[in-house]
């Protein structure tokens, strides 16, 4: 199977190219240093060429009120690029809990992501994943100074890419869902706790203080950013991966 990965040299995509070459498809990595501007549409016909999926992980530069028109141009190339060339399946990664969280400019870009796939002409799936390991440290950061970290208490249920990446791979092999899977961690945290545990692993001194005020993560109530039932619970636990 030909499988096109826009967005194929990021901290998913790569993995997903590496799995999907591993099984014995052929996966062929795509992003504007290959030529191909999903913004404008240049490059799209020559990517889409022969591919029976397109794997869809591009972002915008900036989680902000431009996103929406970054989804809108992306998606409407995306599809009219693969309906002409023929392609059977269109799958893209998004976010769990995403349509919970409107004060959010991002995640109302990601829903509006979503509604234009499932309108579109092409059979779909969509991928909802929890938030990543690898971005916690990005977390912190937007909240910290060099004695403490604010976190709001907000539950998390976090995923190592690794696990995000083998879920997607594994859809973009299959039948189109014309759905939606959600994928998780094995653990729920406070992201307070989350952030002690992340600077006690690394000899991180700084004091973390509860701020259900601090930070975007702070918009997100109960459980809205936790999987629901039915969900694909990954097998990597965060202190394991910390061990790493």
């Amino acid at each position: 199977m030909k499988i096109a990965v826009i967005g194929g040299s990021g901290l998913i995509g790569s993995r997903v190219v590496e799995i999907l070459d591993a099984g014995g498809h052929e996966a062929v990595p795509h992003s504007r240093s290959t030529g191909l501007d999903l913004l404008t549409g240049r490059g799209l016909p020559e990517a889409l060429a022969g591919a029976d999926t397109v794997v869809n992980l591009t972002k915008p530069a900036a989680f902000d009120e431009a996103s929406p028109v970054f989804f809108r141009k992306t998606m409407d190339n995306l599809l009219i690029g693969a309906e002409a060339a023929g392609v059977g399946h269109v799958v893209i990664l998004s976010i769990v809990g995403v349509d919970l969280v409107p004060d959010l400019a991002y995640y109302r870009a990601k829903v509006l992501q979503e509604d234009i796939l499932k309108a579109g002409p092409v059979p779909y799936s969509i991928v909802r994943s929890t938030q990543f390991f690898e971005f916690v440290d990005t977390v912190l950061s937007w909240t910290s100074d060099e004695h403490t970290v604010r976190l709001p208490a907000t539950l998390v249920q976090p995923i190592a890419a690794d696990d995000v990446a083998r879920a997607v791979a594994d859809v973009s092999v299959g039948a189109p869902l014309r759905g939606t899977r959600d994928i998780a961690g094995p653990e729920v945290f406070a992201l307070d706790e989350l952030g002690r545990i992340t600077l006690a692993a690394r000899g991180d001194h700084r004091v973390v203080v509860t701020d259900d005020g601090a930070g975007m993560y702070a918009a997100a109530s109960g459980h809205a950013l936790v999987a629901k039932d039915g969900a694909v619970v990954a097998p990597t636990g965060y202190r394991e991966w910390l061990a790493r």
